[in-house]
């Protein structure tokens, strides 16, 4: 999708991915290696003038290694501590950005005295490599605290309070060399065992001061990494506060909709920020209701059918919870999309209970 909107801008692209099948193969040149093989790094960056990403999960020292010889945005610091769970939510704290409770875990005892100091229930989560919902299980009792240990022990842990939040947002910002910044408005999220089922742009729930909220702690975190390209910050709404939950050094899945649904969107304004380009309006074409499709292709005629329905298929093969595309329906209020939403689940086949 970022090469989709780099194209018409005249961009040129070259892709890395330990992949041989990575769908990006099916539009332009791919190199495929392991990113520790530095001769195929070097053939990948020969030519290149700028470097992104669009997956945290990237070793730190290929980061590294490519960012002394080409241009790397957003910048190593920023992915290196969103790599670490412990390093993000210190870092919130540092910036007054509100957080649930939380506390290193390296032991069995470490994980009882957060137990003690934190209470239950608490997410007990790797520190790093987790993902849609990867690495990380709930302690809801005394009884479960050692059997949380023997699943998720042996690798560096977060324990952190459990939420009982209203709403899942997040906000995505952009930001440029020279510090010029955009916002799109927050985003209502809905996950399903951790995995992103659903976004509303905007969020319907949210209030014009939470917004500006939230808004507010993006760009204190953009500041002071001094940021270059899209920043997605994720937070809970509980109660009318915000707590901060991560932070993706990337473009988001929760701003797929920006393609159809704002002026500019978030894989064309991460191009325009890495590549000091001026930075496109943010402005809303309207309401969006972004669902994505998970472990099969639906009927394409039954989706387009829908008045106001957008679809995207990455070319990946379907497996069970796999995200192989999306769908955005976008109309000028949310009471126009509230009748297309139901037909547009049955074509994607989700059961009308599961969002």
């Amino acid at each position: 999708m970022l090469a989709l909107a780099g194209y018409q801008l005249g961009v040129e692209f070259r892709f890395f991915d330990p992949s041989s099948g990575a769908p990006v193969g099916q539009i332009g040149q791919l190199i495929s290696a392991d990113y520790g093989d530095h001769d195929a790094l070097k053939r990948f960056l020969d030519g290149l003038d700028v470097v992104t990403y669009e997956f945290e999960s990237i070793p730190i020292s290929t980061v590294r290694f490519v960012s002394e010889r080409v241009k790397v945005f957003p910048p190593v610091g920023a992915l290196e501590t969103a790599q670490d769970r412990l390093l993000e939510k210190s870092l919130f704290q540092e910036l007054g950005i509100p957080t649930p409770a939380f506390a290193p875990v390296d032991s069995l005892d470490d994980l009882r005295n957060a137990v003690t100091r934190i209470g239950l229930p608490l997410v007990l989560k790797t520190r790093r490599m987790g993902y849609d919902g990867k690495g990380q299980v709930v302690v809801r009792d005394a009884s479960s605290v050692e059997r949380a240990w023997k699943q998720l022990g042996g690798s560096r842990l977060l324990a952190e309070k459990y939420v009982s939040f209203q709403h899942e947002l997040s906000v995505i910002g952009v930001r440029d060399p020279s510090g010029h910044e955009v916002f799109y408005p927050p985003i209502e999220n809905l996950h399903r065992e951790g995995v992103l089922r659903r976004s509303i742009a905007p969020a319907p729930s949210v209030a014009l001061e939470t917004a500006a909220l939230a808004i507010d702690y993006s760009r204190r975190l953009m500041d002071r990494l001094e940021y270059v390209g899209v920043l997605a910050l994720e937070l809970f709404s509980v109660d009318g506060t915000l707590l901060a939950n991560e932070m993706a050094p990337r473009v988001h899945n929760s701003g797929h909709w920006t393609i159809e649904g704002a002026e500019t969107s978030q894989f064309e304004n991460h191009l325009r920020a890495i590549l000091s380009l001026p930075l496109g309006v943010t402005t809303l074409r309207g309401c969006s209701v972004m669902l994505n499709i998970l472990g099969h292709i639906p009927p394409a005629e039954s989706v387009m059918a829908i008045e106001g329905a957008h679809l995207h298929l990455y070319g990946k093969a379907p497996t069970e919870k796999r995200k192989v595309g999306h769908v955005t329906l976008v109309a000028q209020t949310m009471e126009a999309i509230q009748p297309r939403l139901w037909p547009l689940q049955e074509a994607l086949g989700i059961a009308r209970d599961e969002l």
